[in-house]
């Protein structure tokens, strides 16, 4: 693993006025981890799951096994190279070291985009739930407070959007936790309702109801969910102590991870049968309702609505910070890498919310169509920003084995599980291609890498050009 000093490929970065993010140590160990476990718990499991039950039928616990297996293997992977060399740019900036600046400069701004669209979606899901909820003011103006409210969080300084970010995560832990009570306290009939004990599992058609292949396209579904768990080393960067923190935080993200999302799952096919409309809907309600729990779906509404606003807040965070990171290395208009004196890079911040403004218009214009179509676009960017890295993770671990380094955080079994990670993914683009619905999503991702590659070693050509003009 390659560090700033140590690179073999001198540093991009043009000087800048400010200090750079990460100079003040403005996010605490604590801010690092509830952020990396609020990245992770958000609609993917409160949505999400029930679509993946519905799919797989009880199977579906062998696809968030293989789905938590693989996030496991990534994270380890992402956490060896931030806690080696803490990065705003992360796995962007990884991948230049490994594979050269086009494809860390395609892998930034791939992760830019994907990053941007979610924030607009959020924001609009967010608005519309609420609305739904209690219809105060029309949809787009509440996604517009929405938008206003959280570019002003990240605008005033990083320990704020910390703290805001902290207090998000903890009430979703909380209510996940909530939930695994509830669940355990019905299935030991310390409840009214009767316990449905292990029945469930293989009453409805038996354990792989709809065979291997519901397995499979559930996978599918829940590793779309767990995207965007690789923002917590884009915030190493800005925690006080990074190479021991970072460390700290997967370690603790993955066990909590494997409860939570494996835990949850299991109460959900334990109490209610797979095929039961209410699961497919809303999974946590149905769970909640069936514990005779009053007001479960209002409860469960504002949880979600808080899960997507967090998600807004930090994908904020995380999308600025690539965009300043992209700057230090040339990658984009070198104003974006100002920083205020608070540490915040304001212009990379104001640059990556447009879209989200501009949804807010498109959503009142044309409500889902637009903004469907630019999630299809990026819906699987994961697959090509987890790939990558973990490319990345075994040429720079190469390079450190041989130069002797001493790590802070080591990938477990170097290189097999690494190979081992990269061929479930290779599996899952697979399976993604025989799914029509995936396929689309697969070949508009991979068009939109393209085009991103093109421009990316265009600029490299255009500056290599310069550089030689200069001399």
């Amino acid at each position: 693993m390659s560090t700033p000093s140590s690179s073999a490929r001198p540093s991009a970065e043009p000087a800048v006025r400010s200090s750079p993010p990460g100079s003040g140590h403005h996010l605490k160990a604590r801010h690092l981890v509830m952020m990396a476990l609020g990245s992770a718990i958000g609609t993917g499991l409160f949505i999400g799951s029930g679509a993946a039950i519905s799919t797989a039928g009880p199977a579906v616990l062998l696809s968030f096994l293989v789905a938590c297996v693989l996030l496991v293997l990534v994270m380890r992977a992402l956490g060896e190279m931030a806690a080696a060399d803490p990065s705003p740019g992360a796995f962007s900036t990884y991948a230049e070291k490994a594979m050269g600046p086009t494809v860390g400069r395609t892998l930034g701004w791939l992760w830019w985009a994907q990053i941007v669209v979610v924030v607009a979606a959020e924001a609009t899901a967010a608005a519309q739930l609420l609305t739904e909820l209690w219809p105060v003011a029309e949809q787009w103006v509440v996604a517009l407070v929405f938008m206003v409210v959280f570019t002003a969080i990240n605008l005033v300084k990083v320990s704020t959007l910390g703290e805001t970010e902290f207090w998000f995560a903890l009430m979703k832990v909380l209510a996940v936790v909530a939930f695994l009570g509830v669940g355990a306290a019905l299935l030991l009939g310390l409840l009214e309702p009767p316990s449905p004990g292990w029945s469930n599992l293989t009453a409805h058609g038996g354990f792989l109801p709809n065979g291997l292949t519901g397995v499979a396209a559930a996978l599918l579904v829940v590793i779309f969910a767990f995207g965007g768990t690789e923002l917590v080393t884009i915030a190493a960067a800005e925690t006080e102590d990074p190479q021991h923190n970072v460390a700290r935080a997967i370690r603790t993200i993955l066990v909590r991870i494997l409860v939570f999302y494996v835990g949850a799952v299991t109460v959900m096919v334990l109490v209610l049968p797979w095929n039961d409309e209410r699961l497919s809907v809303s999974p946590f309600v149905a769970v909640l309702d069936a514990a005779g729990v009053p007001g479960a779906d209002v409860v469960m509404a504002v949880i979600i609505i808080l899960s997507l606003l967090s998600a807004l807040n930090a994908n904020i965070y995380g999308s600025s910070r690539m965009l300043y990171s992209l700057a230090r290395r040339g990658s984009a208009p070198r104003t974006f890498a100002t920083v205020t004196d608070r540490g915040v890079p304001r212009t990379a911040v104001v640059v990556s919310v447009v879209f989200g403004f501009l949804a807010v218009v498109l959503n009142y214009l044309w409500p889902e169509t637009v903004l469907l179509w630019m999630l299809n676009t990026v819906g699987a960017t994961c697959l090509v920003v987890w790939g990558l890295a973990l490319v990345s993770q075994i040429v720079l671990r190469r390079r450190a084995d041989r130069a002797g380094t001493e790590l802070p955080l080591r990938m477990w079994a170097f290189p097999w599980l690494s190979y081992l990670a990269l061929a479930i993914l290779a599996a899952i683009l697979l399976l993604g291609m025989l799914d029509d619905a995936v396929r689309v999503q697969l070949l508009l991702t991979g068009g939109l890498v393209l085009l991103i590659a093109l421009a990316a070693g265009l600029l490299g050509r255009r500056q290599a050009r310069e550089a030689g003009s200069a001399h």
